[in-house]
This record gives C-alpha cells, structure tokens and sequence, in this order.
C-alpha cells in the first residue's frame, strides 16, 4: 500500500446553496438538541457545519435571523402536519378539536426540547417577537376558522382563542419536560377548545 505523503487527498464535494442551506439548518437543530439555544452562535454553527463563518452569514446573516429561520421551519412543519389531519377528519366539532389539539402536541413533541428554547429566543428581541406574534395570530384566525361552523352562530371571543394557545403552549412544554405524557396534554386541551366554543354557543 502507498504511503507518499505527497499524494494530495480528494477534494471534498462541493454541495449546492439549497443542500449547504439544509446542511446547517440540521446542524443547527442538532446544536441545539445536544446544547441548547445558548450554545447557538454563527460562529459556533460554522464550526460544526465544517465551513467559514462568512458562508453562515451569507445564508443567514445574522443569529437572530438563524432563529428566525429556524422558527418559520418548525411553524411550516406544524401546519403541514395539522394541513393533512384536517382534511381526513370529519366535519364534527369533536374531530376538529381533536385535529387542533393532537397535531399541535405532536408536532412540539416531535421537536423536542428544542422549541421552548427557540421561543424564548425570538421573545428576547423584538424584530424576532413581531415574527412570532404574526405565527401566532395566524393560528388564531385558522383555529377561529375551524371552529365557526360549530358555534350556532355565536362568535369565538379573542381572549378565549388566545387562553387556547397560551394552553397548547404549555401542555406541550410539559410533555417535553416529562411532566405529563402526550395523550394528557391532547386530552386537556380537546377539553379547552370544546369548552370554548360551547361557550360560544350561549353567547
């Protein structure tokens, strides 16, 4: 076997913008999984990625705009998933809860820890906390939207829709700190979201 040390090693494939793009969003999901959001720094990604810190900048540009991006990946996700459950359910109010309330659990489950640590990342700066209350009140306004047929013409009242996700919000939290398991945080919040609306229903 040749030992020349002189034989210069394979050059290492270049990826594309779109693959190098996917390369560090995953690494930056792993950073955080193994390390936490503090650990998540542009610098630290680059090294972790295998690449100079300009081509982090470059696709990001900042580290509150990684954060941002990482956001809008999991709020795509989540939709995507609550998307596919809504159209094999059936027109009832019992199957509509329960679409809202499993999908938002599994989708935060599916997660991880990682989630909560981005949310208290985007509530730390305002340009970020604008992108997640607009992430939010579209989910309002797609629940509200759900939810209207079985209201018997009474309206759903914008302190009781966001009760409803500040709910979500927490029981899936939890189950991500192992404090209570999935089908308990699906089972309360199917159970706020129907009370909700036969509240409506008296109003």
């Amino acid at each position: 076997m040749s030992t020349d040390k002189n034989v210069s090693p394979l050059p290492r494939r270049r990826l594309s913008r779109e693959a190098r793009y996917q390369q560090l969003i995953e690494e930056a999901w792993n950073l955080i999984r193994s390390e936490g959001t503090e650990a998540l720094t542009l610098g630290r990604l680059a090294d972790q990625s295998g690449v100079t810190k300009p081509v982090v900048y470059d696709h990001f540009g900042t580290r509150a705009g990684l954060f941002a991006v990482l956001y809008q990946e999991f709020d795509a996700r989540q939709n995507a998933l609550f998307d596919a459950a809504l159209a094999e359910s059936e027109p009832t109010l019992a199957a509509r809860a329960e679409v809202i309330a499993h999908s938002y659990v599994n989708c935060v489950q599916q997660q991880g820890r990682e989630i909560p640590g981005i949310i208290a990342a985007l509530v730390g700066s305002p340009e970020l906390e604008q992108i997640k209350r607009a992430y939010e009140m579209a989910f309002i306004e797609k629940c509200r939207e759900i939810l209207a047929p079985f209201t018997q013409g009474g309206e759903l009242p914008d302190a009781g829709l966001w009760a409803m996700l500040g709910a979500a919000e927490s029981v899936s939290y939890a189950v991500t700190r192992n404090e209570i398991t999935v089908q308990q945080a699906q089972c309360e919040l199917f159970a706020v979201i129907t009370a909700l609306v036969e509240r409506s229903q008296r109003s």
